[in-house]
């Protein structure tokens, strides 16, 4: 009986003990701002792999490119710590990855973490993307393109995005700061049971614009809640992803973003609040609620892509509050459109869509008018108040049913 509680108590030490820290200053790396310490960082993190442990970031400026974390290894950043990242795309290695619906070749984001179950990133420090360089010089191609009359796509200037996350399951991003990246802020892709949470997100749209610098992207994931973040960045706050392109259903990369919850969140200047649709294939069971926004841009954006299959399912918006651009934005969305010489004609489909509870004022109260074989059901707003200049909903489609909604007092008018 003894051996056996023995035994029991030692399973449970071993299964309840504290990963090691390993603080990097221990490791010879002293806060340098203009030293890169993207080798020493490295070495430290397959030190961790070897037992499990995570790497802690002291108070101090630590300048680095691309780290890869391993598996049985985290990533704490102390009160006072910032990771500020490589502003030469040098310092990003060219790698198999995914971006903008794509499995392609791309560079690595600063913090990368591949088949990484339950990996974490927690505060209260901050992680600096460094991205004015790389924002500069995206801006001064797209000038120098347009001066030639040249369409100009994300990917020609390269830069690194912030945190890059695949194929990680029971994933936890809490408490941290992730400012200024060059890139997307955050990409989740093919990961399942994700918390973000107390998150501060944020990206200029002065004096210079952060372009594509999107908080959060959510790709081809399933099971993600991101709760109580502060999210403001030069594009969408919050997107959901998963493939693009008139085959995009049948190619393996792609898939379905399900059962996703935004709560709590409050958003600052954005392009959209939550936006579904430039490259998403399938996304269902998507809430965002009791959130509060400060911008002028759309709570829900649909993007509607007329070369790509999509459909949009079981949407919900919940408790609103706050100013905005408007509360609904469903429009064609043909940004590097591409038929890739296929006949075929791709059209959308969006069903059983609540938008409830919101008090906002706003720039207009929307539009809903997509591509021209796009089809809507089952599309509800209910106790909706709204206070405006554009107080009519330029809609097109006949399942759009409107339950207390109020327009500057009055009842919604749809045109």
């Amino acid at each position: 009986m003894k051996q056996t509680l023995l035994l029991f108590c030692l399973l449970f030490s071993i299964g309840t003990a504290k990963s090691q820290d390993y603080i990097i200053t221990k490791f010879g790396i002293k806060p340098d701002s203009t030293k890169l310490n993207t080798a020493a960082i490295q070495r430290v993190i397959d030190k961790a792999a070897v037992k499990g442990g995570t790497i802690v970031i002291p108070n101090g400026t630590f300048l680095s490119g691309a780290l890869f974390f391993k598996p049985n290894t985290k990533l704490r950043l102390m009160e006072g710590a910032v990771l500020k990242g490589s502003d030469d795309i040098k310092d990003y290695p060219l790698l198999p990855s995914r971006m903008e619906g794509q499995n392609l070749d791309y560079y690595a984001a600063l913090i990368n973490a591949y088949k990484v179950d339950h990996f974490s990133i927690t505060g209260p420090g901050s992680i600096n993307g460094n991205g004015l360089r790389f924002w500069k010089a995206f801006w001064a191609n797209r000038e120098e393109k347009a001066k030639l009359k040249l369409p100009s796509t994300n990917l020609e200037v390269h830069r690194p995005r912030l945190v890059f996350i695949w194929g990680c399951n029971d994933v936890t991003i809490k408490d941290v700061k992730m400012h200024n990246s060059g890139f997307w802020t955050t990409h989740l892709y093919q990961c399942q049971n994700v918390l973000m949470e107390n998150c501060d997100i944020r990206s200029p749209f002065r004096p210079v614009k952060a372009p594509s610098t999107d908080g959060v992207d959510i790709d081809v994931c399933s099971k993600v809640t991101i709760r109580n973040c502060y999210i403001s960045v030069n594009d969408d706050a919050v997107c959901i992803k998963g493939g693009k392109g008139v085959d995009a259903q049948n190619l393996p990369g792609n898939g379905i973003v399900e059962d996703i919850l935004v709560e709590n969140c409050t958003f600052g200047e954005a392009h959209s609040t939550l936006t579904l649709g430039s490259e998403c294939i399938h996304a269902r069971n998507i809430t965002i609620r009791n959130c509060k926004v400060a911008n002028t841009c759309p709570i829900l954006r649909l993007k509607m892509r007329p070369d790509t299959y999509q459909l949009f399912e079981n949407i919900t918006v919940d408790n609103i509050t706050g100013s905005c651009g408007s509360v609904i934005l469903i429009n064609p969305w043909k940004q590097f459109f591409d038929l890739k010489g296929s006949t075929k004609k791709p059209y959308g489909t969006i069903k059983n869509i609540k938008i409830s509870n919101i008090n906002v004022q706003a720039g207009s109260f929307g539009v809903m008018e997509g591509n021209p074989n796009d089809t809507v059901s089952d599309f509800v707003f209910k106790n909706v108040t709204v206070t405006t200049k554009s107080p009519a909903l330029q809609n097109k489609y006949k399942d759009v049913k409107v339950e207390n909604v109020t327009v500057n007092g009055a009842a919604l008018i749809m045109n």
